[in-house]
């Protein structure tokens, strides 16, 4: 039986833990209870993979629309899940996602960023682009379904999609990734910036298909797409990794030439310490403290309701911050709780981040002030990625329990 998407809506979950519980208690509720119903409420019975987002009611957005970011995401997320549970609805799940990223395959090694909700066209031109961002979810996502479903062998698929990084994506006189497929000029004054969040997420998604597939070129690919994200954005004057430059390969003016956003701070020490625990570079340790020394000394509200959680930016010379607060970058921070073993701070900001986000809501939300009032109310599904590694990621230092 189909159901319409606006049949499901309302709270995910009915019952909170109490004002009492624990990190630990919080944990295992949204394992048990609301990753569960989260998985039900976002299935397009109708469509394919996964909604993009559920609205502050608990309803599907856009079903007509879904993107290769959020199912990309998805299936690394729900492998990753099922690979640690062995729970058949996870493995359900990621087939699921995996089944919906076929649909925006535009030619070998390329998806784009958007299909409708049965995997046709959307009709928007940008939808039919091929973003190297993108790109790395589909290399994380594959490789982790290969580890998962070793009757299908996804070998050829990931080769494909990094040549497509190392050819159509890649700007032959920089090394640095490009934007997307229809970019004939990068450095025209009207070409979109250069970013260095395509360089870090292909790094990540290099290292997990080295640590999925055992392939040493996979580590190479990696150390290489690190090389060339610190090349051109790490300010060594202040520790931290900036997030544009502009076509020319000139700082940007103002507030975006100074911008530092304290998620990436941490995504990126996260993945340097990982990279030294697969064999990488062992200096990539110095570089890793450097950039958390920055976030400790400056990346965090001290007082009131969001206390311990980390702002949306920083400014590189500290003279000003962004006191809003994404969901994402609380997960990232807690990651780097996790390597260093600091269960405490793990834990009070896991609290921070469901009874903030989370407690008494259909579902969640996406940004709050400094107050706890909600700025951005959409529960975003390709968020998903952050917030379950972070909770494996604490299971691994032995914080918490893992979903079973």
């Amino acid at each position: 039986m189909t159901r319409n998407p606006a049949e499901k809506t309302g709270p995910i979950c009915t019952t909170f833990p109490s004002d009492t519980a624990s990190a630990a208690d919080w944990i295992d509720w949204f394992w048990t209870d609301f990753f569960t119903g989260w998985i039900k409420r976002t299935r397009d019975d109708n469509g394919i993979g996964f909604f993009d987002f559920l609205h502050e009611d608990g309803s599907p957005g856009t079903p007509n629309r879904k993107t290769i970011l959020a199912q990309g995401r998805l299936l690394f997320t729900l492998s990753h899940m099922a690979l640690i549970s062995g729970n058949p609805m996870h493995f359900e799940a990621a087939k699921a996602a995996r089944d919906a990223v076929r649909s925006f395959r535009k030619a070998p090694g390329l998806y784009c960023r958007g299909v409708n909700g049965t995997g046709g066209p959307t009709g928007e031109a940008t939808d039919l682009l091929a973003t190297s961002y993108d790109q790395s979810f589909v290399i994380l996502g594959l490789s982790t379904w290969g580890k998962l479903y070793l009757e299908e062998d996804v070998t050829d698929e990931l080769e494909e999609v990094w040549a497509a990084v190392e050819t159509t994506l890649h700007d032959p006189v920089t090394g640095m990734m490009l934007e997307h497929d229809n970019l004939p000029d990068p450095t025209a004054p009207d070409a979109p910036p250069r970013a260095q969040n395509p360089h870090m997420h292909l790094f990540e998604a290099a290292m997990q298909a080295y640590e999925m597939t055992g392939r040493d070129i996979w580590l190479t690919r990696a150390q290489s797409m690190r090389a060339k994200g610190l090349e051109y954005f790490f300010d060594t004057d202040s520790g931290t990794i900036g997030e544009f430059i502009a076509p020319d390969l000139t700082q940007l003016p103002g507030r975006d030439g100074q911008w530092r956003e304290i998620g990436h701070q941490c995504e990126w020490a996260w993945l340097l310490l990982r990279e030294v625990d697969l064999g990488g570079d062992p200096a990539m340790k110095d570089v890793a403290a450097r950039m958390l020394d920055f976030a400790d000394k400056h990346g965090f509200q001290q007082t009131g309701p969001m206390k311990g959680a980390a702002f949306d930016a920083v400014s590189c010379d500290t003279s000003w911050r962004e006191e809003k607060f994404l969901l994402w970058p609380q997960t990232e921070v807690i990651k780097t709780y996790a390597v260093r073993g600091d269960k405490a701070k793990a834990d009070e900001l896991a609290l921070v981040i469901f009874r903030q986000y989370f407690a008494g809501r259909a579902a969640y939300v996406n940004q709050l002030d400094v107050d706890g009032n909600v700025l951005w109310n959409e529960g975003l599904s390709r968020l998903h990625y952050h917030l379950v590694l972070a909770l494996t990621e604490g299971a691994r230092a032995g914080f918490w329990a893992n979903p079973s």
